[in-house]
């Protein structure tokens, strides 16, 4: 058996980052998040586990990466822990020995789809939710599915080995799998098919990686659902069995307990700008409730006959609309908790009602339980217990767990899978297989490198369980005397309370992780949500630090939303994370990302983030249509900054298609202001508030009712941000806001017979985030538009509307443009896919992003505005700002890169003579010194990081205008900006400077000492 390995060793940090590069982490903090699974552990156990931190993590992208990570790790004897999705509570991911987590979500291809054959080849980290999508699109669907599918991936299921969806009809998720390719321990790749797939099942990554797996699908059917209310268990039990007799052929049949269907008409409600969003939301009866699915075509005609016979009641149809749409989503009940002690086992159906009889009983804690039933006659009953992971009584609950399955194993049932926790019930999980398996293993992996202690568990763990079970009466009792009421969360160390309540409530299921652009673009855990909660969790209990790392994370939020609308428990999470802006900039005094400063201090002086004056605002208004633009209106146009000073087509298209339509507006002129988003998601909500109150104060003046906008922000902040701030602050509103497409598309009849200009091209639609999921859903109002251009040919992104990607801007292009440069590229992509000629859309930083993204991967695609596509094609001729939008970029991406720590720190280096003659006399002759008295280098470090803070305020004015000059050596900008400078700079740096010290400090000193020592 392998040794513990908590660290490489330099020479094996240097091998494998030479085998991997940009797809090997061994950043400590990093490394961090990769030690648990979905299971909240109590303290005791955590203690007994160990640290579980890994030496590395490797992103494993093709079957040669799995090849060479498992031949290096067998010759260094280090562990290797696969990991997909961590969806699963088993500890099957857990490193308990350090070593290399191997990542195998990059493994999510669909290699082949035999339609006629009705199989699937697909690689191991392919996600259960992508591959089902897919396999519809071409007619075909999955047999049976886990209830974890927008997470879980295909070759988890395998190792995990469990039951889900359609389990009644084709029993466990492994009967569906014929094949897999597996890299063994010794680099070697082996096939495993036959009976010897058996070895594979449940092994949970000890035998190897997998890294593709042959599927059986089946023809897709639309599928209907019955759902029923049962008054006991007996009942359903006696239902089940007649289903049963009867060969009435169902698909699924699932359930849950009075107590879980009790939780789930008390979870808090989904919200989305703090409105209630699922008011129609059915309320469950609090009995046994069952859904029974079906494809479409089979007669199930003694479905009815078999639930009111045995009690039962059918329930009306939205129940079951209701809980089909909800099915991977079971878990919402856990905002209660908000932790949950778990137990998950398998009884015979026979058992069953017998098995809810005596956990009634004997369990004096609530326990909610959801059900699937297994077309083996066994039952998969998975339990929880709400309870609090910060209480301590949450040690003494948790022996509840080995309750629930001494009554599992009482009625003939057993636990529902093994791993490090159930170690010492393995002989019972694998039967006859285990021997086959343990004799696998000793012959391909001597050295005990694939993922050590998950089947034979850990020592003291073992003894523990064992002890458990055979004192289970007496911890029983201790156990029933371990409850808890309500939990309440306090504002804790810059933690908002019911941020930190968000937090110990989400599951760590990990549906928010795939689909998060601040994940996707970067790779790694922690830039995801659920790597945001596990880190604020760590945080309070004393094992991380907040610190600027970490705001950035907050900070690096694109605010798509994609996470809230893929939550299972609804949370409102970038809610939170815009809390979170707030705590950590205004409140916390912390660093938001330089560029915004930047354009904060532009905003406060000419009410613009592109550095531009305010007077040139509304000069891309057509000289005709400023003539016909009213004092006062019911309509305005707002332009927003983008449209108003970049990419002007965007503006003046919206403007022409309202004046062709017949809608009367006025506008702000120079007097409008940036909406204020970007400060809004800066952090700096001082310089929101005051935008806002110009806006609002402003468009009253002109005595409108309606606020017409072409960018989705622009329009998120007028129609939900602005009303909501307005109520908060007292300020009287009543306005509305609407897209131009909103009002164009009720006037395409008036619009229609003016179009002049075909368009014979290929266009598809990216819908912009703010506008979409995160807005108003304002999706078919711009296909209409674009639609009804004449000559086009309309083709739609795989992700659209609600699944929409996001472009990647503003919040990534400001705090990391190469991951935006990702992002946009991979948004693109998609268009490539269906061979596009044009990308539009309707945002104007959404057009500015993807031509940006376009230029740096070199792809030959158009992007173009909805409006100005439009307006062009009623035969305005409106010049392609592309060329423009690009030239604008140039100066904010030098800056960007020039006010990173590593370049700021060089650009002080150059003005080391400055900073030297700008110091009080008296440090200057102390500076002297180190040139002359030996050991006096050594003092100085120590002392930098006290001194510097307290004399950059004095020295940084003194210095400013030789800092000035060199930042327009390195930085070309047009005049506009280059004369604002001066103004914009010091305000900026006033603000950056205190934060941004302790990472200059080290970066300087040396530096600072070496020209010191040889002037």
């Amino acid at each position: 058996m392998t040794s513990r390995v908590a660290e490489l060793s330099e020479a094996q940090k240097k091998e494998i980052s030479e085998l991997f590069g940009e797809y090997i982490n061994l950043d400590k903090r990093e490394r961090h998040y990769y030690n648990h699974d979905i299971g909240a552990l109590p303290p005791l156990v955590k203690k007994v586990i160990g640290n579980t931190d890994p030496a590395a993590v490797v992103k494993i992208r093709t079957e040669e990466d799995a090849v060479k990570l498992l031949k290096f790790a067998n010759r260094h004897k280090i562990p290797v822990v696969p990991r997909a999705g961590a969806s699963s509570g088993y500890g099957g991911v857990i490193p308990t020995k350090g070593g290399i987590v191997a990542d195998v979500t990059p493994l999510n291809k669909i290699i082949n789809v035999d339609t006629e054959g009705q199989k699937a080849v697909v690689q191991s980290g392919i996600i259960w939710e992508k591959l089902e999508r897919k396999l519809k699109e071409k007619g075909l669907s999955l047999q049976a599915i886990p209830s974890s599918a927008p997470s879980s991936t295909v070759g988890g299921w395998l190792s995990q080995s469990g039951a889900g969806y359609g389990s009644y009809e084709f029993g466990w998720g492994h009967k569906s799998m014929e094949k897999a390719r597996v890299v063994l321990p010794t680099g070697e790749i082996r096939e495993f098919s036959g009976p010897e797939l058996k070895k594979l099942i449940g092994t949970m990554g000890t035998i190897g990686i997998i890294t593709e797996i042959t599927l059986k699908v089946q023809k897709f059917e639309e599928r209907k659902a019955v759902s029923a209310s049962f008054p006991s268990a007996s009942a359903l039990k006696n239902a089940v069995e007649d289903i049963k007799r009867k060969n009435i052929p169902l698909w699924s049949i699932s359930f849950l307990n009075p107590e879980w269907a009790d939780m789930k008409n008390k979870a808090p409600r989904k919200l989305h700008y703090e409105e209630v969003v699922d008011k129609d939301r059915p309320m469950l009866p609090v009995s046994y409730v069952s859904t029974f699915m079906y494809p479409a075509s089979r007669d199930v005609s003694g479905l009815k006959e078999a639930i009111e016979g045995a009690g039962g009641t059918i329930l009306p149809e939205e129940i079951a609309k209701y809980e089909t749409e909800e099915w991977f989503k079971s878990m919402k009940v856990k905002r209660l908790g908000p932790s949950f002690i778990p137990a998950e086992v398998l009884v015979p159906l026979e058992k069953m009602d017998k098995a809810f009889e005596e956990m009634g009983k004997k369990i004096k804690l609530p326990v909610l339980t959801e059900g699937m039933v297994i077309n083996d006659g066994y039952v998969v009953l998975l339990c929880f217990m709400r309870h609090s992971e910060r209480s301590v009584l949450f040690n003494t609950a948790f022996a509840l767990s080995l309750s629930i399955l001494k009554i599992a194993e009482d009625n003939g049932g057993r636990a529902y899978s093994s791993g490090i926790f159930f170690a010492s019930k393995r002989k019972s999980v694998f039967g006859e297989r285990l021997a086959e398996i343990e004799a696998l293993r000793k012959e391909i992996d001597p050295n005990g490198i694939m993922n050590p202690e998950t089947l034979e568990g850990k020592g003291l763990l073992n003894t523990a369980v064992s002890m458990g079970s055979a004192f289970e009466p007496f911890a029983r009792i201790v156990g029933n005397m371990s409850g808890i009421g309500k939990v309440s969360f306090k504002d804790e160390k810059e933690i908002p309370a019911e941020v930190a309540e968000l937090a110990y409530s989400c599951s760590q299921c990990g549906y928010c992780v795939s689909e998060c652009d601040q994940y996707y673009g970067r790779g790694w855990e922690s830039q995801s949500p659920r790597g945001k909660w596990f880190f604020i969790k760590e945080y309070l209990a004393g094992r991380e630090k907040l610190d600027q790392r970490q705001t950035n994370t907050f900070l690096g939020c694109t605010t798509c939303q994609m996470c809230d609308s893929r939550c299972e428990l609804d949370m409102p999470i970038e809610d939170a994370w815009m809390t979170m802006r707030k705590k950590l900039v205004i409140e916390e005094k912390k660093m938001t990302f330089p560029p915004f400063e930047i354009m904060a201090a532009s905003l406060l002086k000419e009410r613009n983030i592109w550095a531009n004056y305010r007077k040139d605002r509304d000069k891309w208004i057509p000289e005709d249509i400023r003539a016909k633009m009213k004092d006062k209106a019911d309509y305005a146009y707002f332009a927003g900054c983008t449209a108003s000073f970049v990419e002007k087509d965007v503006a003046v298209g919206a403007v022409r298609m309202l004046d062709d339509a017949g809608v009367e507006f006025t506008g702000l002129f120079d007097k409008e202001s940036c909406c204020g988003i970007p400060m809004l998601v800066a952090g700096r909500w001082d310089v929101f508030e005051k935008t806002m109150r110009m806006n609002i104060a402003n468009m009253k003046k002109r005595g409108v009712k309606t606020v017409i906008t072409s960018c989705p922000a622009c329009w998120l902040m007028w129609h939900t941000v602005y009303p909501q701030w307005a109520k908060k602050l007292g300020i009287e509103y009543g306005l509305e806001a609407k897209h131009y497409s909103e009002v164009l598309a009720d006037r395409l009849d008036v619009l229609k017979p003016k179009f002049k200009q075909p368009l014979d091209k290929v266009v598809t639609w990216h819908d912009s985030c703010h506008i979409g999921r995160a807005g108003g859903k304002v999706y078919e109002p711009p296909r209409e538009l674009l639609k009804a251009i004449p000559g086009i040919k309309f083709r739609e992104l795989e992700y659209n509307r609600e699944r929409a990607h996001c472009c990647g801007s503003v919040v990534s292009l400001i705090a990391e443009p190469p991951v935006a440069y990702k992002l946009g590229d991979m948004r693109l992509q998609e268009a490539l896919d269906v061979k596009a000629d044009i990308v539009a859309a309707l945002c104007p930083c959404c057009v500015f992003q993807f031509r940006v993204a376009a230029k740096e991967n070199n792809l030959d695609i158009e992007i173009q505005d909805l409006g100005a596509l439009v307006a062009r094609s009623l035969g305005y001729n409106l010049p392609d700002s592309t060329a423009y939008t690009l030239e604008s970029w140039a100066p904010f991406e030098k800056m960007i890169a020039l006010m990173q720590p590593e370049n700021m720190a060089n650009l002080m280096v150059e003005l080391m003579p400055q900073m030297m003659a700008a110091m009080p006399a008296s440090l200057q002759a102390m500076m002297k010194m180190v040139k002359y008295v030996p050991g006096m280098d050594a003092l100085m470090k120590p002392m930098m990081p006290i001194m510097m803070p307290k004399l950059m305020p004095s020295v940084m004015p003194k210095v400013m205008p030789d800092m000035l000059k060199a930042v327009e050596k390195k930085v070309p900008m047009p005049d506009y900006m280059r004369e604002q400078l001066p103004v914009l700079m010091p305000k900026a740096m006033d603000n950056l400077m205190p934060n941004m010290l302790p990472e200059l400090i080290p970066l300087l000193t040396p530096r600072m000492i070496e020209y010191i020592k040889t002037h």
